[in-house]
């Protein structure tokens, strides 16, 4: 199968590019707006054919041409000081990829949507792909992540004859991220020697705090299956386990200090207004407010059971910042 992915040099996509491709699998094109530096013998041997593109202003039809499946996982995280930046590309981007798709008849997307455009849940009890998706705060990102649902619930409603499936991932961590995701989430504050887990005398946790990983190695798995298999609609996607105040103290081998809510983003929003920290307050927000995810339609439909816990793939990220862990594609050099 030819498979075109977008955002295939990003997390989610360097991983999902590796498991298309094992053992001659699929072909992947591989779509994201700075193409990997790669020699001649690696684009001899490789299975993946890369094609620079700006899903917000390029013409997408002859990436899309003769296309088994698209996994979409394109998604511009940074500046959040320009919202109409992320947005071109997040919202007006997947507005003209579906249109490429549904011109090219394309027969099956995958899309990647994510726990946080889940509405918020005052309760642990794990929540199916029925919960409401309005968003689990103010932030872009959810606001974003939201309005995507209502773009894929239209084309879906307008268009016949293409599968469409929905990955809802909790938060996706894997080593070789780990350097992207502390420039992302941390900014210039965060430095990779302050999460050596040996440097860390105590760990602040917000009052309530309750955290699902999965590794970005399952989620591949699952578009993997989300490809192959005759499926559709919506897939939560969660590691093993509910990582709470005792569990996350036990990752980072430290003892924890309950904070109060409200100082934590308080504190988010006074780094993010001085560019210190990558995110506002209200991303942080969306943390405490976002359901707890039941996996149960993946494990039964897409045959998903996942290799790694969630706190594998917390520890994963931990050790990759601390080390500065990366790899050569654009997004995750270290």
């Amino acid at each position: 199968m030819k498979v075109v992915v977008t955002g295939a040099s990003g997390n989610i996509g360097s991983a999902s590019l590796r498991e298309l491709t094992a053992e001659g699998r699929h072909h992947a094109v591989g779509v994201a707006r700075r193409r990997p530096e790669l020699s001649d013998r690696a684009v001899a041997e490789a299975s993946v054919t890369w094609r620079p593109a700006d899903l917000g202003t390029d013409d997408l039809d002859p990436l899309l041409e003769g296309a088994d499946a698209v996994v979409h996982l394109a998604w511009q995280f940074q500046p959040t000081h320009r919202p109409e930046e992320t947005w071109r590309t997040n919202v007006v981007g997947t507005r003209r990829l579906l249109a490429a798709v549904r011109r090219q008849r394309v027969p099956a997307l995958v899309c990647a949507s994510s726990l946080a455009a889940y509405s918020p849940a005052d309760h642990d009890d794990p929540v199916d792909e029925a919960w409401e998706t309005d968003g689990a705060s103010s932030a872009a990102y959810c606001r974003e992540k939201a309005y995507n649902e209502r773009v894929l619930d239209a084309f879906e409603a307008t268009v016949a004859g293409i599968r469409v499936v929905r990955l809802r991932p909790a938060f996706v961590f894997q080593r070789s991220a780990a350097s992207e995701q502390r420039r992302i989430f941390g900014g210039l504050l965060l430095r990779p020697w302050m999460l050596d887990r040996r440097r860390i005398p105590a760990l602040p946790v917000p009052r309530g705090l309750r955290l699902q990983a999965v590794h970005a190695e399952d989620v591949a798995g699952a578009v993997r299956a989300a490809v192959e298999r005759p499926v559709s609609g919506a897939f939560n996607l969660a590691g093993a386990g509910v990582l709470r105040r005792e569990e996350l103290g036990e990752i980072v081998g430290a003892p924890t200090v309950e904070v109060p809510h409200r100082l934590v983003s308080g504190a988010f929003d006074a780094g993010w207004l001085t560019r210190l920290v990558g995110v506002p307050g209200s991303l942080a927000d969306a943390l405490l407010a976002v359901p707890v995810l039941a996996t149960d339609r993946a494990h039964a439909d897409l045959d998903w059971q996942p290799r790694h816990t969630g706190a594998e793939a917390v520890e994963a990220f931990l050790s990759g910042a601390a080390q500065s862990a990366g790899t050569g594609m654009p997004p995750l050099h270290p």
